[in-house]
């Protein structure tokens, strides 16, 4: 593709992306004209009922989605990237879960603050997405291997989790809305360490596109052109793993974003990581706010958490692309 159709993929992202904020500040319970958000804009926090709607709960909201969204498609990325899977992603090989078992052991200590769910959610995905990538390169997995490897780590880690909500019944209550995803109760208490922890993981992430691509190419062909695989490969997986974990410390447990986004984009543009990355991002964060959008107007005044929303649109997709590459043996 030439890059000035890159540069039209690029603007396009970019304005469904701001389309999706306008729609995510404006449409809900109580929706807000233009002229209306402009005024809360101006007016600050405490200018009114409608402004309190603005700053307090419909711009922390929005936040949240374009930063989820961001986070978990760069991380999908990636993660297909390094473990030359296209079927992979944080929430298929357990990374998500990872960091949901580390949020609910946090629970269950009454650990609840911003920093303390961040950094645990982080630990959780990284082991879990660590362990999936030392067991396949430690018994030379195949493409589908790794992925009935990543399940099985998700249901082990999915169990503890369960167990540990047995145990401590407080830490079931708490992390309830998580284990379904969405982003109704978000709080900057938990979105800000987050956030944080995601712009620097983008920002990483976006310097090492070259790096990502040499691994892209084989370990040996890699190695031959100077690139240390291995400390590479771990430096890859955990900024995945930090995106995947911030995002999903304040998210709660969405599914198939990772997978969805990149394969949408990797359609248009390839999988060179300058501008799959980027537009990973962009693209993720319209598709979550979009989706956030409909689930909390389909059905007003009631809302359907997103997290469901996208495990509707998700499956169907997953299987798809499985029946298409024939179980991960065909390249795409």
């Amino acid at each position: 593709m030439r890059k000035s159709s890159k540069k039209i993929i690029f603007f396009a992202a970019a304005g469904l992306c701001i389309l999706a904020v306008l729609g995510s500040l404006c449409l809900g319970a109580a929706n807000l004209s233009l002229s209306q958000l402009w005024e809360a804009v101006r007016s600050g926090p405490g200018g009114g009922y409608k402004s309190n709607i603005f700053w307090y709960v419909r711009l922390p909201r929005t936040i949240a989605c374009l930063l989820a969204g961001a986070g978990l498609s760069v991380s999908g990325a990636v993660i297909q990237g390094v473990l030359a899977n296209q079927l992979a992603s944080p929430g298929i090989i357990g990374v998500n879960a990872g960091a949901g078992m580390a949020v609910t052991i946090c629970c269950a200590f009454g650990a609840v603050s911003g920093w303390v769910i961040a950094g645990a959610s982080f630990a959780g995905a990284l082991f879990a997405v660590l362990l999936v990538a030392l067991t396949a390169r430690k018994m030379n997995a195949s493409r589908t291997t790794v992925i009935l490897g990543g399940v099985a780590v998700s249901s082990f880690l999915n169990a503890v989790s369960e167990a540990v909500t047995m145990l401590v019944p407080e830490a079931g209550v708490l992390s309830s809305d998580f284990r379904v995803g969405g982003f109704s109760s978000v709080s900057h208490i938990r979105l800000l360490p987050a956030g944080i922890l995601i712009v620097l993981g983008l920002t990483c992430l976006f310097s090492l596109c070259n790096e990502l691509d040499l691994m892209n190419l084989g370990e040996e062909t890699a190695q031959g052109l100077g690139l240390s695989v291995k400390k590479m490969r771990t430096v890859l997986l955990g900024l995945a793993a930090l995106l995947a974990g911030a995002s999903v410390s304040f998210s709660g447990l969405l599914g198939f974003v990772g997978l969805i986004v990149p394969h949408i984009i990797r359609r248009f543009v390839g999988s060179e990581s300058r501008y799959l990355l980027p537009l990973c991002a962009l693209g993720g964060a319209a598709f979550v706010t979009l989706c956030d959008v409909i689930s909390r107007i389909v059905f007003m005044p009631y809302e359907v958490p997103v997290g469901i929303l996208l495990s509707f649109i998700g499956g169907p997709f997953f299987i798809w692309l499985l029946l298409k590459k024939k179980g991960g043996h065909s390249h795409a």
